[in-house]
């Protein structure tokens, strides 16, 4: 059975109590920023600046970096190209740039785990260099999800990026566990959604979500093994949506025409749907997802059903 989740708190803190002063920021003699500063020195880069971070006096090193030896990381969405033109324009119209992206070194260079548009823009406006904000430790490039604040994710983008960062973990983490980056991957309905993009990328995910959410979680397996659980998990998945393909196709056929059939489908067959509990077992649910979907009776849907936007689960209303 899926563990129960515990909600923290937050604990309640006096107000200027936390953190470094302003003057404190400026202590910067620690050996990681150094090595950083000097790093970008060879790498042709300026250091404007360097600080500590105010809130957990992490270390800053604020630099002009050429252009070339910055990268986005490999597993993060792929560019908007009308976002990528609109920055363009912004920028251009303004004659600035003024949003530093966030970079860590790499093998070769920097990457940066939030700024590709920004990145692509001023790369196809020929500029030379760009502003960046650089941390030492490489590990920040998996907050992804958490840093980027330049154009919201969507479902498909934010689970795409999970189980690619999954597979990058896995070969450079093999010995830690899933749970271990749960704060990285947000939620584990991002990942099995992300293994079943993979496969389908015209997947409507969004008509899964909901129930994946209740009854998916962050597994306790290593990350090689949790990535086979994750494809796994994707397959069953994509199992019952080619099921939901099929009956929407004879609700078509019998003269509907909403674009919310999918999801109307799939929360009629959603065994949990009414259910109040906060446990349940993945592949028991899955399970019974895929009966309801096999005994899924067309004949006996109304249009005003579908307005209704569905009602009680299939194992319910029996």
């Amino acid at each position: 059975m899926a563990k129960k989740k515990i909600v923290r708190r937050r604990k309640r803190v006096g107000a200027k109590s936390v953190g470094l002063s302003a003057p404190e920021t400026a202590e910067t003699t620690d050996a990681a920023t150094r090595a950083l500063r000097d790093r970008i020195a060879e790498d042709g880069g300026v250091v404007i600046g360097a600080y500590r971070e105010p809130f957990g006096g992490t270390p800053a090193v604020f630099a002009a970096l050429p252009i070339d030896r910055v990268e986005p990381t490999p597993y993060q969405r792929d560019p908007s190209e009308p976002h990528v033109k609109r920055l363009m324009n912004v920028i251009e119209t303004l004659g600035r740039f003024l949003d530093p992206m966030i970079v860590v070194p790499a093998d070769e260079g920097y990457v940066t785990p939030n700024g590709n548009h920004r990145l692509q823009a001023m790369r196809k406006l020929g500029a030379k260099s760009v502003i960046a904000l650089a941390v030492p430790e490489p590990d920040v490039a998996f907050k992804i999800l958490a840093l980027n604040t330049e154009k919201a994710h969507n479902l498909k983008e934010k689970s795409l990026e999970t189980i690619r960062m999954l597979r990058a973990l896995a070969d450079q983490r093999s010995s830690a566990t899933e749970r271990e980056f749960a704060f990285e991957f947000d939620q584990p309905a991002f990942l099995t959604l992300g293994a079943a993009y993979e496969q389908r990328p015209r997947l409507s995910g969004g008509a899964y979500h909901s129930v994946l959410r209740r009854i998916d979680d962050f597994l306790d397996e290593r990350l090689p093994k949790a990535l086979k659980e994750r494809v796994r998990r994707a397959e069953l998945v994509l199992d019952i949506d080619t099921q939901v393909g099929g009956i929407v196709d004879k609700l078509k056929k019998r003269g509907f025409t909403s674009p919310y059939l999918r999801p109307f489908v799939v929360a009629r067959i959603n065994p949990i749907r009414f259910s109040k509990s906060t446990e349940f077992d993945f592949d028991d649910v899955m399970g019974r997802m895929q009966k309801n979907a096999d005994k899924f009776n067309v004949e006996r849907i109304k249009q005003e059903d579908v307005v209704r936007a569905g009602g009680g689960s299939m194992e319910e209303s029996e």
